[in-house]
């Protein structure tokens, strides 16, 4: 499974360690919140509010570096569409490696 990196937030800042720091700094704040609400509403099967919760989070995998997990969220968030749960155990594996990374940053 490929890793979180911090290489495309660097490629953001451009050298400036204010910019770099503020982009983490959202990340940290908004990827718990985020995955919070997805595990909600994957409690109440709300199919449509989990789709948008896959999809606030896919912004934070593609920030991260995590292209092909962006593809597996992008694949997951189709299915849910379908309203098929099909790639949710792919996801989840995401999101932990998500939160055990940005432990580390």
């Amino acid at each position: 499974m490929e890793q979180p990196n911090l290489e495309y937030i660097e490629q953001l800042a451009r050298g400036d360690e204010s910019i770099r720091n503020e982009l983490i700094d959202v990340i940290k704040t908004e990827f718990p919140d985020e995955k919070k609400e997805y595990y909600d509403y994957l409690e109440k099967k709300e199919f449509k509010k989990i789709e948008e919760s896959v999809h606030k989070l896919k912004h934070k995998i593609s920030i991260l570096g995590l292209e092909k997990s962006y593809e597996i969220a992008n694949e997951f968030e189709h299915n849910l569409r379908e309203l098929s749960l099909e790639k949710q155990e792919d996801f989840e594996k995401i999101l932990k490696a998500i939160t055990t990374y940005i432990e580390t940053i």
